[in-house]
């Protein structure tokens, strides 16, 4: 990463604005990417944000030192961690981060979950590499619009009595 170690905790109520900045910066690249300024992660609230971090979710937050560099988050459906948003400072990427945190995601939910499933857009090669680097396959592709695919991965988790 780099001379400064990477920290990740859970996201408190009070960080919702600087992951929102973080979100923000990072996915500009993928609203250019597919030609769409309106992408969710763009357009998505602070207020939604916060409910988010209060509920169920889990919300991991990457620092280094005191700036939040990255975060990520997961909802639940039965057995299954919904892996959403990863998200790492344009500046911090290629750096470990995404991956730091991918890992102590499914460390946090491996007792709650029995997979993680996710998705990314089809033109986003980043994120299907560090995807499938991760122990992610596809699972499936669906065409959400003329100029998007949404590439479905899934991942099995595996608890710590079984493996």
């Amino acid at each position: 990463m780099s001379e400064q170690a990477v920290a990740i905790e859970r996201a408190g109520p009070g960080d919702a604005g600087e992951i929102l900045t973080v979100q923000r910066a990072a996915y500009v690249a993928e609203a250019q990417l597919y030609g769409d300024p309106f992408i969710p992660p763009l357009v998505e609230s602070y207020d939604q944000l916060s409910k988010l971090i209060a509920g169920d979710a889990v919300v991991l937050a990457a620092r280094r030192g005191s700036r939040l560099v990255g975060a990520v988050r997961a909802q639940f459906s039965d057995h299954t961690c919904l892996v959403g948003r990863l998200v790492v400072a344009p500046d911090m990427q290629g750096r470990g981060v995404g991956s730091a945190l991918m890992e102590a995601l499914e460390a946090a939910v491996a007792g709650r979950a029995d997979a993680c499933v996710l998705f990314t857009g089809h033109l986003s090669e980043d994120n299907l590499r560090l995807y499938r680097r991760l122990g992610y396959s596809e699972t499936h592709r669906e065409r959400i619009a003329a100029h998007l695919t949404l590439v479905h991965m899934r991942k099995a988790l595996v608890t710590a009595a079984t493996g």
